[in-house]
């Protein structure tokens, strides 16, 4: 498959791009640094607002990993997703984002999400609102292949790879030991198997240890 990772030079997108070109994969980065700090073989510098349908044509799957954290650039979240969106809408290229736990439901009837909870720290309230408005506006667009992946509420930079984790879906889900964790790199595994096998278009899906 082809697979276009954008933000590219990011901890997540880097474990993606050395997950997917392990598995054979062909990979272009994307990125709007000059230096090309990752295991893709072609790097194309250019910002995600700058790029166009020519640029994404052809492949098969782009996963936008774009980070933001200051409250002046929170809301490019939206922006670059939409932007992406836009590019890609009326394609059978598919969107993945990188997306948060903050936004996950806590309760069976999906009225409660986890940065709604009195534990949830204060410090991760605005970066998981802003997440969480790039999931409720992707659930407007019908002319796009998207799917949102959120990681476990600890989402480990260095954390363990282990090679399992459990598939969940739009629910905060524990694991067997009471625990919601996963490393980066297991991350990378759940989502380039989400880009080779494609079972959750329009949805949001999530993955914690096994």
């Amino acid at each position: 498959m082809k697979i276009a990772v954008v933000a590219a030079n990011g901890r997540v997108a880097k474990k993606v791009i050395a997950e997917a070109l392990d598995r054979g994969h062909e990979v272009v980065a994307f990125g709007r640094h000059a230096e090309n700090d990752t295991q893709a073989k072609e790097y194309i510098k250019k910002d995600i607002l700058d790029l166009t349908k020519e640029d994404l044509a052809g492949f098969d799957a782009v996963v936008d990993a774009f980070g933001a954290w200051t409250p002046e650039t929170l809301p490019l979240h939206s922006t670059t997703t939409q932007h992406l969106a836009d590019i890609l809408s009326g394609t059978d290229t598919r969107l993945l984002i990188v997306g948060g736990a903050g936004s996950l439901y806590v309760d069976p009837e999906h009225k409660v999400q986890l940065f709604d909870t009195p534990d949830f720290p204060e410090a991760f309230k605005p970066l998981a609102t802003a997440m969480g408005k790039v999931l409720a506006e992707l659930r407007q667009r019908q002319d796009v292949k998207w799917t949102y992946i959120s990681p476990a509420a600890d989402f480990q930079a260095d954390g363990e790879r282990t090679s399992k984790y459990l598939l969940a879906g739009e629910m905060f889900t524990l694991n067997s030991k009471n625990e919601s964790i996963i490393s980066y790199a297991d991350y990378a595994i759940a989502m380039v198997d989400e880009i080779e096998q494609g079972k959750h278009i329009q949805q949001r899906i999530s993955v914690v240890r096994a």
